[in-house]
């Protein structure tokens, strides 16, 4: 009896077991199945896959919005308001070894009042040249101290210091010609020479566009250090020489020195920028020869993430004239919401005198600026 039990198992378990495993192995199987024939439905079903594209040969385009209302003492009509500069940007590479920018503005023209287009700045810079050179060549803002490179609106004040509106104008040196740069073989700290050869400017309180080859001459020496991971200092030295209204030739220098402290740790949130520039001009006139000097003198600090306060001191004679002196005071509030947007407030006193002597009459009015900047598109980070 024993002898029939164990032959049962020996038969029966054994051909069961394999029984089971060959069904659970065919129900594997047909799970596979299905999901390749679903796979396969899939791929059957789904649109071809385009073949990717190169890099796009269109520029960044960019437009900029300034938008002002002002309050003038001084004036019989005290309140405005303005669509003051609308910049259109068009900015990309041309090759490995060139890029070009262009920046074409609309303003509104003081006298008729409607709008007219020019080009603020167009030119064509080099990306391959050796020796670390750099050419650019084209119409652009000059490189004369910290200011005058920067558009209008990436400043943290509303209008330009009067030092430098009495000096350059409104709209700065912005002139046509040949800029030369070069990134000096310094080890020790940040050194950049750069020369340029234009035209000569045809609205200029200080240099005029000359008749003859007297073209304008321009040098600036840029030195920056890190002071510290959290501190920058810059100092520069501009000078520049050309003929004036009087056909004469003005030979001015100017000093720019920047203190940037920005922590590390807190950069969003934290940062105090003490900024000065001096401006002194040797203009050699009709009746007599000139001397005149010009300066500002500001501090920003950031107390919060999007908020900016701005205090700015301004000094300035005439280039054409000693016995004028202009001194103004202003602050700035400016809470900028993102890179794109910004809203600034800036009340300003200003107090200047009559340049005859024999009618020494002193002039006071103060003034309330708002702007709101806005960007749409693309827009380069401007210059640290």
């Amino acid at each position: 009896m024993l002898k029939k039990i164990i032959l049962f198992l020996l038969l029966v378990v054994p051909w069961r077991t394999m029984k089971a495993q060959t069904d659970s192995t065919s129900s594997d199987s047909l799970l596979m199945k299905q999901i390749q024939d679903q796979l396969q439905q899939q791929q059957n079903n789904s649109a071809p896959t385009p073949a990717r594209a190169g890099a796009s040969a269109n520029p960044d385009i960019s437009v900029i919005g300034d938008f002002r209302g002002s309050y003038q003492s001084n004036y019989r009509r005290n309140f405005d308001a303005e669509l003051h500069e609308t910049e259109i940007s068009l900015q990309s590479v041309v090759d490995p070894y060139a890029r070009a920018d262009f920046f074409i503005s609309l303003g509104r023209d003081p006298q008729s009042g409607e709008f007219k287009a020019e080009v603020e700045e167009g030119y064509l810079t080099t990306l391959s040249l050796p020796a670390h050179l750099q050419l650019k060549a084209g119409k652009f803002k000059q490189a004369l101290g910290r200011i005058n490179p920067v558009h209008p609106h990436a400043l943290a004040f509303v209008d330009m210091p009067n030092a430098f509106v009495r000096f350059f104008g409104e709209e700065g040196m912005n002139d046509e010609g040949l800029q030369l740069s070069w990134l000096m073989p310094n080890r020790i700290f940040f050194q950049e020479l750069t020369v340029e050869l234009t035209d000569g400017p045809r609205e200029s309180p200080s240099f005029s566009r000359s008749a003859a080859n007297n073209y304008l001459k321009l040098a600036h020496l840029k030195n920056f250090w890190d002071l510290t991971a959290n501190a920058t200092l810059e100092f520069g030295l501009t000078g520049v020489s050309g003929e004036n209204a009087d056909g004469h030739v003005t030979n001015l220098a100017a000093a720019d020195v920047t203190y940037k402290w920005k922590p590390v740790k807190f950069n969003t949130y934290k940062s105090f920028t003490f900024q000065n520039e001096l401006y002194y001009s040797d203009a050699k006139l009709n009746d007599a020869t000139v001397n005149a000097i010009g300066w500002y003198s500001l501090m920003t600090l950031q107390v919060s993430k999007r908020t900016f306060v701005t205090a700015r001191y301004d000094y300035t004679n005439k280039p054409s004239s000693t016995l004028f002196v202009e001194e103004a005071a202003s602050a700035t509030i400016g809470w900028y919401a993102t890179e794109f947007q910004k809203i600034e407030l800036q009340g300003k006193y200003t107090s200047a005198n009559d340049e005859d002597e024999a009618n020494n009459f002193e002039k006071r009015f103060a003034q309330v600026f708002l702007r709101w900047i806005f960007v749409i598109g693309t827009h380069g980070a401007h210059q640290y």
